[in-house]
């Protein structure tokens, strides 16, 4: 007792401080034994207990908060009719808040498993209800008995109007309440609030059925009443040009997907879906029903082709000429029919990017091309496990981590969130080696530190980058290198030469010449974590060559004797590095190669899907790869499984003829595309796509942007084949660059064109067409408060940095 006194002095202590203590992990339950309605109801699958300040002196709130965490489930709604006491208790239906006063008659138990709960009256419902949030067994002990003593030492501060220091422990046991046990919770299924939100189910994908109409009714009672929306009508086709060649027929129900309602409505329960090619390696996709033709289009990557057998359902995006997007959906009635479409449709679109006919590509390579396509589960999807413990104060005021203006002495109005010069923020480095971030910005790099409460803090700028020759210029590709002290700076200008800034002095002060006839395209560092430590060499790439730049060598810098160079046009784009300095190489044509050292044929050749390759990243075991295109990403599993390499990756043996890795393309839903289109008014443009990285740590998060979203896929929920694997936080304005703080998958780093800001995420939310919308299209904002986890920050809610 003694040290939870003492412990309870040090949380109370901060005033500055919202919150004084949290348990991060835990279920919500609202228990009615009385209630026709169900003896209980599981709120929140997976919550946040919060004891928080007021404005007012000895008042304090008991605040509960839907987490955004790995295995997270839809937040589930009351089944059946209107509860008064829950609308009235939720000002926001991921949050629910309660005063702490002794009228809640607080208390706590453990349950005959082992878990701890807590208890309390629900003071808007019947007599016997109460709110119980049972806390996740990884939630220490102490954390429980100190979360316990303040939410007492919070009721005597109120009902005595003084400060609790003045209690004494017989006074706060006087405030436990023992009356009456606290009841089982055991959650009763109910129709989810998100239920039309979440991808690729029955219900989502065909409107008519009595559980998705009890869902729309659930979810009416529940969000707020909005101005009612047109529904989205199916524009005008356009005329099918000649056909040379039928790919695919096969007739199907046709389904549009309404914006209003978030559902897939039908439009044609009869219609022909027909593929043809009309030359010059362009194809088309062509849908008429007995009445009227629905729907002509090239076929295009853009079309974002997903196609699901549980529901014998191909789903797509449709284009027009304003840059309009639309999402379709066929329903075939057999699987054959499917799969005759999705023959015809992948066959169209390979050829149409690679301009070579899909019979001449080997069986091995169509098999995965088709694969990656599918809506499939994983191998190794790793079990239901417990979630990492987390740090007390690891997410404290995390939803309010922004970067601090570089003069702290200018009040809001003197903030200019336009700079005057022309330029805007363009990439991102952050430091392995030291709590760093670097900013370029035209040939300006801003610096910023993390600080030891995961914020930015803008620290200085290095200004007007040149040569050593003094040739001014902006630099189009950065890496930091030698333990963070220097950064790799390339010049378009220059492509032959790479340049090295000292970051002590802010001076470039080394130009290396790498060849004089082979550029340098691509560079990246001899191992994953290579700028930790003092090595000196790391890895160049040009169109058709891969090898090792030596700044230690007079003259040009090209190990000439670690060079790989092709006689064809590679078009190599990107590369990324293991722990163990395997290589991962990829072309502007969507084909991978696995290296294990420099200098060799590659130990494995993953075929291309014919997008081109704009960057890449592999964990640092090197099992997993992950290659971004601008519409998709592509998470490949370098593990052979079986065969006399079993247990090898693909960087050190070869893969057997008739095998090949295991694709996983990572898309947005055609839904969502179709939605962040039709807000936007812009195509979907991935940034380079990342795995949160640390020396110890696992990947377990994938991160990457478009436009003025912020996306982050779980790799358990990808690898277990969920159907929500990824979240998003929408920004006023285009996302430039991203990236995770190094060492955490918890705080992630991004850069706006005129502000740098770094985000807990817990913040990114599932896409839904609120979450989507820029907020004044929804009509659901309220004023902005701390605690409040909206997918949106607005421009005027960061503190902005220009430099």
């Amino acid at each position: 007792m003694f040290m939870l006194r003492n412990l309870s002095k040090f949380v109370f202590g901060d005033s500055s401080k919202e919150t004084i203590v949290e348990i991060s992990q835990g279920q919500l339950y609202l228990v009615r034994p009385r209630s026709v309605k169900g003896y209980s109801e599981l709120i929140f699958k997976d919550a946040a207990a919060t004891i928080r300040r007021t404005g007012q002196e000895f008042q304090y709130q008991l605040v509960v908060q839907r987490a955004y965490e790995e295995g997270e489930e839809d937040l589930l709604a009351e089944e059946g009719g209107e509860d008064a006491g829950l609308d009235a208790l939720a000002g926001d239906k991921d949050e629910k808040t309660f005063l702490l006063d002794e009228g809640l008659q607080f208390r706590t138990d453990v349950r005959s498993t082992g878990e701890k709960i807590f208890a309390w009256r629900d003071l808007s419902g019947d007599v016997d209800d109460l709110w119980e949030f049972v806390c996740d067994p990884s939630v220490k002990p102490e954390t429980v008995a100190l979360f316990e003593r303040v939410a007492l030492q919070c009721q005597y501060e109120r009902k005595f109007r003084r400060s609790h220091e003045h209690a004494t422990d017989d006074d706060l046991e006087a405030l436990a309440y023992y009356e009456e046990a606290i009841p089982d919770a055991s959650p009763v299924t109910s129709p989810t609030r998100k239920a039309l939100e979440a991808p690729l189910t029955t219900e989502d994908l065909f409107p008519n059925t009595k559980k998705e109409v009890m869902a729309r009714k659930t979810a009416s009672r529940t969000v707020a009443p909005q101005q009612e929306e047109e529904a989205t009508a199916a524009p005008q086709s356009v005329v099918q040009p000649k056909a040379l060649d039928l790919l695919a027929e096969e007739s199907a129900e046709l389904h549009l997907f309404d914006f209003p309602t978030g559902t897939f409505k039908l439009q044609d329960a009869n219609v022909t879906a027909t593929v043809t090619e009309i030359g010059d390696w362009q194809y088309w996709l062509h849908i008429v029903g007995d009445e009227r033709e629905w729907l002509g289009q090239p076929i295009v990557d853009d079309i974002n082709p997903v196609f699901n057998y549980e529901f014998k359902s191909f789903i797509f995006n449709h284009y027009l000429e304003d840059g309009s997007a639309y999402s379709w959906l066929l329903r075939f009635k057999e699987q054959e029919q499917l799969e005759s479409i999705q023959n015809g449709v992948m066959q169209a679109l390979w050829e149409h990017l690679n301009q070579v006919k899909w019979q001449k590509a080997k069986d091995t390579d169509r098999e995965y091309v088709l694969e990656a396509f599918q809506d499939m589960t994983m191998e190794d999807a790793p079990e239901e496990e417990e979630d990492e413990e987390e740090d007390e104060e690891e997410f404290e005021d995390a939803h309010d981590q922004r970067s601090e203006h570089y003069d702290s002495d200018e009040s809001e109005d003197d903030i200019e969130t336009a700079p005057k010069d022309g330029d805007e923020n363009s990439q991102l480095a952050v430091g392995y080696k030291h709590d760093r971030s670097f900013v370029v910005r035209g040939n300006k790099i801003g610096v910023f530190k993390h600080t030891a409460d995961n914020q930015l803090q803008f620290s200085t700028t290095i200004s007007n980058v040149m040569t050593p020759k003094g040739k001014a210029f902006s630099p189009n590709k950065v890496m930091l290198h030698q333990q963070d002290q220097d950064m790799i700076l390339q010049n378009l200008d220059n492509p032959n030469s790479l340049y090295r800034m000292d970051l002590e002095t802010g001076k470039v002060v080394d130009e290396w010449k790498v060849h004089d006839d082979i550029p340098v395209k691509v560079f990246a560092p001899e191992s994953k974590f290579a700028q930790m430590s003092g090595e000196q060499t790391f890895l160049g790439l040009s169109g058709n060559a891969l090898y090792r730049v030596d700044p230690r060598l007079n003259g040009n810098k090209l190990v000439d004797d670690q060079l790989k160079q092709y006689a064809t046009k590679n078009a190599f784009s990107a590369a990324a590095t293991t722990e163990k300095g395997h290589i991962a190489v990829a072309s502007e044509k969507g084909d991978i190669r696995l290296f294990d050292r420099l200098g060799i044929n590659a130990k494995t050749l993953i075929p291309a899907l014919g997008d081109p390759i704009i960057g890449m990243d592999v964990s640092a075991d090197g099992r997993w790869v992950l290659a971004t295109t601008r519409t998709y990403l592509l998470l490949i599993d370098a593990l052979q499984k079986g065969g006399k390499n079993d247990g090898k990756l693909g960087f050190e043996k070869s893969f057997a003829k008739d095998d090949k890795p295991q694709p996983r393309r990572l898309a947005l839903t055609p839904a969502h595309v179709a939605q962040f289109q039709h807000e936007t008014k812009a195509p979907i443009s991935f940034t380079t796509a990342r795995f949160n990285t640390g020396l110890d740590d696992k990947e377990t998060t994938i991160i990457t942007a478009t436009g003025p979203f912020i996306i982050t896929w779980s790799m358990k929920k990808v690898l277990a084949g969920r159907r929500d694997p990824y979240n998003i936080k929408r920004y006023a304005e285009e996302v430039k660059a991203d990236n995770f703080k190094f060492g955490s998958d918890k705080n992630l780093i991004v850069a706006l064109p005129n502000e740098v800001d770094m985000v807990a995420r817990r913040a990114l939310q599932k896409p839904t067409r609120e979450s989507i919308a820029f907020p004044s299209r929804v009509g659901q904002l309220s004023t902005p408060r701390r605690g409040n986890r909206s997918s949106y920050l607005g421009r005027d809610d960061i503190v902005n940095s220009p430099y």
